[in-house]
This record gives structure tokens, C-alpha cells and sequence, in this order.
């Protein structure tokens, strides 16, 4: 299953022309090989969505931040609006290349969910705070 995901991510690479691709096919000596192989890719995917995971921990505190401060701007809504556009490029590029599933991918998955409902919540104080002005 997660060879065929990341087989389509492939053709969907090579679809909108972004980058050649190059299949290879590597066998190891034996199933431990292919084992230890797949362990240590999750592993290093694991780690990526941590780093992910407590970018999306900063992003949910900064908004607590600007709430706090009553920081309900148009400039402040855009940098805001462009932190959570990057965090969910750099979610799809993750998810690209978590061709095993790593375990932590859900729960980075539901931290994105999260940071984009923060974000619903602050654009709407944002246009009440203008529309009372």
C-alpha cells in the first residue's frame, strides 16, 4: 500500500512537470535487509514530523499571541495566513516522501487541522475588530 502512494506521487510529480523521475528497484540480501531498510526511512520521516509537530505548536502559539496582545490586523492576518500556506506545503512535501507511514504522520496531520481552524477563529476577530472601528 505504501509503495503504491508513493508511486502515485510519482506519476503526479511527473504529471505537472515538476522533475524527472527515476525508478529504482533495490533489493537487500535478505528480508532483514529490506526490514532494517524500510525502519531507518520511517525513522528519519518520524523525525520530520516532530520537527513539523512543533512548527505547528509555534504557529498555534503565536496566534495565542496576537489574541493576547489584541493584535487584530490585516498585515498581522497575512503573515499569518502565509505561516500556515508554508506549513501546509511542507506538510504535502512530508507526506510525499512518508512512502511507509510513519506512525506520527496522523497526529501531524491533526495538528495541521488544528493551526487552520486557529486561523478560521482569528480572520473572524480580525473583520469584527475592523468592522467596528
Amino acid at each position: 500500500m505504501a509503495a503504491f502512494a508513493g508511486g502515485i506521487a510519482r506519476a503526479e510529480l511527473a504529471e505537472r512537470g515538476e522533475g524527472e523521475v527515476i525508478v529504482l528497484h533495490a533489493a537487500g540480501r535478505g528480508e532483514t535487509d529490506a526490514a532494517r531498510l524500510a525502519a531507518l526511512f520511517t525513522e528519519a520521516r518520524q523525525a520530520e514530523w516532530a520537527e513539523f509537530t512543533a512548527d505547528c505548536g509555534k504557529f498555534d502559539a503565536e496566534i495565542d499571541s496576537e489574541i493576547a496582545k489584541g493584535k487584530f490586523t490585516l498585515a498581522e492576518l497575512e503573515e499569518e495566513e502565509q505561516s500556515l500556506e508554508r506549513l501546509r506545503r511542507w506538510h504535502r512535501e512530508l507526506a510525499t516522501r512518508d512512502v511507509f507511514g510513519a506512525p506520527n504522520a496522523a497526529e501531524a496531520g491533526q495538528q495541521l487541522k488544528h493551526c487552520t481552524e486557529r486561523l478560521a477563529d482569528y480572520t473572524e476577530r480580525v473583520f469584527r475588530a475592523l468592522h467596528q472601528m
